[in-house]
């Protein structure tokens, strides 16, 4: 090996003919390092061929999971969409059934509005008819309950005094201070008057006042002072004589027009 710089005794001249000796010890001296590293390429070579498989086997086991992963994947993708499309499918069948379920409904709907109309046609018909027969008695109608409205405004009157009357008489009952004279004193009144007013005759208040004398003895609480929330059934039967008042006015009026 030449030195293009070469200082003297630096190259190796291993056929130096100035020093024979010199030459072979070099020889030796280059020979080791040589087969040192020879064996240590060697060595290396083997390790290095070892890592490869090494890795070459990792990354065969790496790619094998990898495609078995995908595979995987691409089978539950594959599985799903089936599943989509099979439900998809059956969804699509039950919106065909209901259209055609619609479809058909809407078809006999069609056909009852139109026998509906045809009857309706025929009702209207028929009301026009019993219309202008009845023209005639809707003044009477009118006459008789122009005339029942002032027996009503009197009954309404009779009521409004006795429910004043029977709030008196409650709020007596309930009083811990006023005698029990007064209380007799007022029910007789009352009882008086049922038996002798025409329009309470015609209510038959009396049987009402005599069950409300005995049985209602609903108080208000300890410190009250508002009289109408005293009584229970008193209530009951000033609303039951209204209701009565107003269905014999119309009972009333059926009875005049009928005799006409």
């Amino acid at each position: 090996m030449n030195n293009l710089n070469d200082p003297p005794n630096w190259n190796i001249r291993p056929n130096s003919r100035a020093d024979e000796g010199d030459g072979s010890r070099w020889n030796y001296a280059l020979l080791v390092p040589m087969l040192g590293l020879a064996a240590f390429r060697w060595i290396w070579s083997r390790e290095s061929q070892k890592e490869i498989e090494k890795e070459r086997e990792a990354y065969h086991q790496k790619t094998a999971a990898f495609q078995q992963d995908l595979e995987a994947r691409y089978h539950a993708v594959i599985s799903e969409h089936r599943r989509a499309v099979a439900q998809l499918s059956l969804e699509l069948e039950k919106e065909q059934n209901r259209t055609t379920s619609y479809r058909e409904a809407l078809i006999s709907q069609g056909r009852k509005l139109v026998e509906e109309r045809k009857l309706l046609e025929q009702e209207r018909a028929q009301i026009k008819q019993e219309k202008s027969q009845l023209q005639p008695l809707r003044s009477v109608y009118l006459s008789c309950l122009e005339d029942e409205q002032d027996w009503q405004r009197k009954a309404q009157l009779m009521l409004k005094e006795i429910g004043e009357a029977l709030v008196e008489r409650q709020s007596i009952y309930c009083s811990p201070i006023l005698p029990r004279s007064i209380r007799l004193q007022l029910e007789k009144n009352l009882l008086a008057r049922a038996s002798m007013d025409p329009v309470a005759t015609n209510l038959e208040m009396e049987a009402g006042l005599t069950d409300i004398f005995k049985h209602d003895k609903h108080c208000g609480d300890v410190w009250n002072t508002n009289k109408r929330q005293n009584g229970k059934l008193m209530w009951l039967y000033l609303k039951y004589w209204e209701l009565v008042v107003e269905l014999k006015k119309f009972k009333r009026v059926e009875q005049v027009i009928l005799e006409k």
